[in-house]
This record gives C-alpha cells, structure tokens and sequence, in this order.
C-alpha cells in the first residue's frame, strides 16, 4: 500500500506500519556507521560488559587483584553489580561507576548522532530502554548520559523507560492495533523476540479503568533463552517453540477468565515488510530470518488459526518501535519523541504524536487487514 493509501486509512492492521492509533513512525533502525562498524554496537549491553572488563584488565596489569574477584564480567549479573555499586568496597564500587561513567560517555556521543539526523531533528524527549535499563547501573548510566547530552546543547530529557523493559516489549503491541479489534476483550496476546530470548505473555487491558489503554498490564509471560543453547536452534525450531509458548498462554487466559482479542501482537528485531516479512536487521536470531521463502506472520497464523472463535490477526513491528510504544499514551505533553533500547545492539525509533486516535476511529469497525 503506497503512502497516500495508509494516510487515508490509518487504523488498518498493518505489520510495520508508520502510522499507529497514537503515533506517525518517523524512523526506526537507522544503522549510523563510523569507521569501526556501526555506532550503535558502542552503547549496547555488550559494550558495556566489554569497558568493564577492559578497566579490570587494567588493574590486573598494575598487579593489583580485580576488586570484582573471579568470575568474568559476562557472568556478573545485573543485580551483582547493582549491589557492589550500593554497597561493595570503596574500589569495586568505584571501577563500576568508572565503567558506567565511560559508558554513558558513548551513549551521550551514539545519542548525538541521532539528534543530527533529520528524522530526529526537533526531539523533545528520549525513553531509554532494554536490559541494561532494568538495573541501578543502567539507570546511572542513563541519567549521566542525559547530563552529557544536555551539556553538550540539546535540551530534551532522556529518562529511563516506564515499565520493566521485559514488560514494555510485550505491553507495547497493544498500540499496533486500533481499539476495535479489543472490543468485548479483556486482554491479548504478544510476543518480544530479541536476539538472546524471546518472551510471550498475556497482556491485560483493564479498559474500563483505562480507556486509552495506558494501564495495560502482563498477566503472565514465559520466556525462552536461545542463545548459547547447543546445538544453536533453528529457525522452525524457534518458530515451533513460540507456539507452542502461545498454546499455553492461551490456556492460561482462558483459566484466569480472560477474553483474549483475535491478535497476536509481536516485537521482532529489524526492518519489517507490510506482509510481515523481515527485510533486514535479523542476523542475531536463531537461523535465517530474513529469507524470502520466510514469514513469520503467516506461519503464526498457521500455528494458531484463531483465537476465541475468531480468525486470528497477527501485527508485526520492530522491536525497538514496541517498547516505545509503551510510553505512546503517557506522551501527550510533547509532539516529538523517540526511544532508545539498550540490548544486544541499540534498537531505536522516533515518533510524533498524534492528536487523538479518536479523530480516525470511528465507529465501523474494521478498514482493512494485512494478517
């Protein structure tokens, strides 16, 4: 469907869609380049594993013994750091506020660059989210890039992400979709595929608290690690696993007294097609996903044929986008805005609210149906 077409009818159902109930998609997936590969990789989760084992490195060399003992930094969790940042020995606590300083230094400088790009010109406010952000480490990290970006002149707030980022990946699908396909429903299904995991869960909708969606809620949720698991998972493995996961969440819904909508919402890595095909940007998921003989939609489709009675719609839109989404009904106070996912890479997306979902509502139901 070309541009024109969407502008007339913006509430269909359609995968990686640039206009949604509550925002215009201006970009998402830029992939900024420097000299060294694409910028991105110096501000994601593995970058900052990586600084904090170069300045243990350091004091190794100075044969001083590595104040976070033994294991390596990969094996370090997120709530091990956390606690030698609060309450570890002056030394350790000090090399990980030396990594988060060096870290938030990349960020700042990653988040330069997106400000100078023209889709992102005029942004008034950044949601920071992903792994990291679920940890005091990276909310440091956050908030001390948001004082180096301010200070290098762009006046816009840079504050971590509202919900659990685990949760925000899931909550988020909930805005693909015009409230229509909710009606009589109580909650849905969605899914974050991610290049480590991918989680399903049942997303409450408590509309009649809420009606603008803002108070939706994850019932349930399972998740599946798939990275490191030997032999490394193929793609219809994953694929067979994941409906599997939707089965069971399904029965969950329906014992709990839920009424799911006829849709399966899901956040996925990369550029997505109108047909639900991954255009580019899904080399860290398990096998190749990215084949022409491959969509992912379609064969959710096959796997569940319908929900509740009802043929079954599955949206599809990157995942960077989706968390994003999460914020959509809390942005109201600025017309410009964008997200930035701290993960296995720097997912990213920038978005202009739009006034009302209402004003393209209506009342007739359903305008179209890409799956």
């Amino acid at each position: 469907m070309n541009p024109d077409d969407e502008r007339r009818d913006p509430l269909s159902l359609r995968n990686g869609a640039a206009r949604l109930p509550l925002v215009e998609v201006d970009t998402y997936n830029e992939e900024l380049r420097d000299a060294e590969g694409f910028l991105g990789d110096r501000a994601s989760s593995r970058a900052f594993r990586a600084i904090l084992d170069d300045w243990r490195e350091r004091m190794r060399d100075l044969g001083e013994d590595d104040p976070l003992g033994e294991r390596s930094s990969e094996q370090l969790t997120k709530k091990k750091l956390d606690r030698v940042l609060r309450d570890g020995e002056p030394l350790a606590a000090g090399l990980v506020h030396t990594a988060i300083e060096d870290f938030a230094t990349e960020l700042a400088t990653v988040t330069g660059r997106f400000l100078r790009l023209k889709p992102w010109r005029g942004t008034e406010r950044i949601i920071v989210g992903g792994g990291l952000r679920a940890s005091r480490v990276g909310e440091v990290a956050i908030g001390r890039a948001a004082v180096l970006v301010k200070a290098a002149g762009h006046a816009i707030d840079m504050i971590p992400i509202r919900h659990h980022p685990d949760e925000a990946g899931l909550i988020g699908n909930v805005h693909l979709a015009p409230s229509w396909i909710f009606s009589g429903s109580d909650a849905m299904l969605a899914v974050d595929i991610g290049g480590s995991n991918i989680r399903a869960g049942v997303v409450e909708l408590h509309q009649a608290k809420a009606p603008d969606l803002s108070g939706c809620s994850v019932m349930t949720s399972e998740l599946w690690r798939h990275a490191g698991e030997e032999p490394r998972p193929k793609r219809e493995d994953a694929v067979a696993r994941l409906v599997e996961m939707l089965q069971g969440l399904i029965k969950a819904a329906t014992k709990a007294g839920l009424t799911l909508a006829p849709l399966i919402g899901v956040a996925c890595p990369g550029v997505i097609a109108e047909d639900g095909s991954i255009e580019r940007g899904g080399q860290n998921l398990p096998g190749n996903w990215e084949s022409s003989r491959f969509n992912l939609a379609a064969r959710l489709r096959e796997g569940i044929p319908r929900i509740g009675g009802h043929e079954t719609h599955v949206l599809i839109h990157n995942d960077a986008v989706v968390q994003g989404l999460s914020e959509a009904p809390f942005m109201k106070d600025v017309a410009r805005w964008g997200v930035l996912t701290i993960g296995t890479g720097l997912g990213n997306a920038r978005f202009t609210s739009r006034p009302t979902a209402a004003e393209d509502e209506g009342d007739d139901g359903p305008k179209g149906a890409a799956g």
